[in-house]
């Protein structure tokens, strides 16, 4: 039975959330209808050469918000507005300057790559470029301001921002990064374009300097226990990971060694307690407040930052790590590779013969292997698939502003569950702690899944934990280790994965009931339980929608039973031909093409039994 691929998290490589506009409307001046035709996306463009800097800035806000219909971009680039847009980026105004950003940043994001191409090309990079310096090179000669918002730092926030959007050169990330012992926003926005930018970049790695090296590395020796520390931490430790090819070798355990230990030492915080506290904190803060209006409106919401900070970094760590366990795995152009390769590896349907490289399970290098052990990876990422804490939802829930951090932990916990999948597919058994170790993971992993009255029903959470119990009933089954799963759970898995609309959530429930039928088919006084398996498996066979989905039925069930029916290989043979190609990936045409291989070769058994 074909075992499950793990997936390599990607950076986002665009951040839609671009500058939040509420125009300055010119007194008397109606709002223009971005909607209606060119006109006034022409009547923008010219108003930012006004003298007046209120009109700049109007005009700024006005063209960010434009351009988020998208259907106004090409008219915008037609009339040059990225040539017009960046010498705004060193307007004498700080606030035309951050709303030009804010502009250019949304145009990136809503645009797309090509946009993102096209605005290069239109030589953005050079106002960008300068504005980055200029702001670096200010908050190393002045002091950072108290008591009052440095607009310059808004400035380069949106700035560093757009250069994530635009994936840049990471040497002026590393400039901002730099100043994260005074700015500590805009270093951490500089930490995530560096983490976006160096992650499968050959080019870019190929030019990476040690100064560059020697920041990130700095970076992670800073002494700092807040959240927002954590977060930076984190975000270098992935940037390094993707810098180690350009380490040399005398350096690359000692870099793996310090990545871990940054993930370890994220992962260690119990959010379930420091956001209850970090709500309370909030909470006394506002009733003894004595500041002014404004001083309070600045100093509103740290704690919730902290939160944020808090949950996006052991998210971070956890998306790290299935990327490490995923390091050694071939990218997707080498299996596309490989699944159009010469015509004659193909077997007669023209599809992939041969594929069991595609089944042999992933192997960890001795040396990431050694240092996720070490640091104790697999024990915490376990911990971090628990259910989060009542008392940290019910606080969240109680206040409007923090009720996002529900989902960010809710996130938290389906990233940790995707990571124990990607560990479990990696490693051995003794290494996640043996037998004992394995019969309890998959006990907390059923109890997650059938602990509420019904089975949870959000997608990402159920594609997270079905992934893992997949690999980890797998693996127990490997071993002759007693199943945990009883046939009511079963069942109730199978039919709450039918009515799921992730197919892949649907291939792994009727993996689990193959892999489960495998076991219990070895065993005395199971027929009722292999015939509601059976019954099962052949309802998805046939009904289930999607090829794959009815496949890894039909595998299933060449696993758990000893009889067919030949009427099922010229039906499935058939609906490769006329869905197959074009319909499906490379690896799952592989995958489908290894079931009919086993088809015809399970009928084939079948007929030499007969004729005995």
């Amino acid at each position: 039975m074909g075992k499950s691929k793990t997936t390599k998290f990607k950076r986002p490589q665009f951040n839609a959330v671009g500058l939040p506009v509420n125009a300055v409307q010119e007194a008397g001046e109606e709002e223009e209808d971005p909607g209606e035709d060119d006109c006034p996306a022409a009547e923008l463009l010219e108003k930012l050469q006004s003298p007046s800097a209120d009109v700049r800035e109007f005009a700024c806000a006005s063209i960010s918000r434009v351009v988020q219909q998208s259907q106004s971009i090409p008219g915008l680039l037609q009339r040059d507005a990225v040539r017009r847009l960046g010498p705004m980026l060193l307007d004498r105004s700080l606030a035309v300057r951050e709303t030009a950003a804010g502009a250019l940043r949304n145009l990136s994001a809503c645009g797309g790559q090509e946009v993102c191409e096209d605005m290069v090309k239109h030589d953005v990079m050079t106002p960008l470029t300068a504005l980055l310096r200029e702001s670096c090179a200010g908050f190393e000669s002045a002091a950072v301001l108290k008591e009052k918002k440095n607009a310059a730092e808004d400035v380069a926030n949106e700035a560093v921002n757009l250069l994530w959007n635009l994936c840049g050169s990471p040497g002026l990330g590393v400039q901002c990064l730099e100043t994260h012992q005074h700015n500590m926003e805009l270093a951490i926005s500089a930490a995530h374009c560096l983490h976006t930018v160096t992650e499968d970049n050959p080019e870019l790695l190929r030019s990476t300097n040690n100064a560059v090296l020697r920041v990130v590395e700095s970076v992670l020796l800073t002494p700092e226990r807040d959240m927002a520390h954590t977060l930076l931490r984190t975000l270098a430790a992935g940037t390094l990971w993707n810098l180690k090819s350009s380490l040399p070798s005398a350096r690359q355990a000692q870099a793996l060694n310090a990545v871990v230990s940054t993930l370890s030492q994220s992962l260690d915080l119990d959010a379930g307690t420091l956001i209850p506290e970090l709500r309370g904190a909030e909470e006394l803060h506002q009733r003894n407040t004595d500041a002014a209006a404004e001083s309070e409106q600045q100093r509103q919401q740290a704690e919730l930052r902290e939160a944020t900070a808090l949950l996006t970094a052991q998210q971070t760590s956890l998306e790290i790590i299935v990327n490490m366990c995923c390091s050694d795995d071939p990218s997707d152009d080498e299996w596309e590779e490989e699944s159009s390769s010469d015509e004659s590896d193909l077997g007669p349907d023209g599809l992939c013969d041969g594929v069991s490289n595609l089944m042999s399970p992933l192997c960890l290098s001795a040396e990431i292997h050694s240092a996720l052990i070490n640091h104790n990876i697999p024990e915490k990422v376990l911990k971090k698939t628990e259910i989060p804490r009542k008392e940290a939802m019910d606080v969240c829930g109680q206040n409007s502003s923090w009720k996002g951090m529900i989902k960010k932990m809710q996130r938290v916990q389906s990233r940790a569950l995707t990571c124990l999948h990607s560990l479990v597919s990696s490693m051995d058994a003794d290494s996640l702690g043996g037998a004992a170790a394995l019969q309890a993971a998959a006990q907390h992993l059923s109890t997650l899944v059938f602990g509420a009255a019904e089975i949870p029903k959000d997608e990402e959470f159920l594609e997270a934990v079905i992934s893992a119990m997949r690999s980890l009933l797998q693996m127990i089954a490997s071993k002759n280790i007693t199943q945990c799963m009883t046939p009511q759970q079963l069942m109730s898995l199978s039919e709450a994965a039918t009515r799921c609309d992730v197919v892949s959530v649907r291939v792994n429930a009727v993996a689990i009931l193959g892999i489960t039928g495998s076991t219990l088919a070895k065993e005395k006084g199971t027929a009722e339980t292999l015939q509601m398996i059976g019954n099962a498996l052949l309802q998805v066979s046939t009904k289930d929608t999607d090829l794959v989905v009815n496949g890894e039925a039909l595998d299933a069930l060449f696993d758990v039973f000893a009889d067919g029916d030949e009427a099922l290989q010229p039906i499935f043979k058939a609906k490769i031909r006329k869905e197959g190609r074009g319909k499906y990936s490379p690896q799952q045409l592989c995958v489908l093409d290894n079931i009919k291989v086993n088809l015809r070769r399970f009928i084939g058994y079948l007929e030499k039994v007969v004729k005995k």
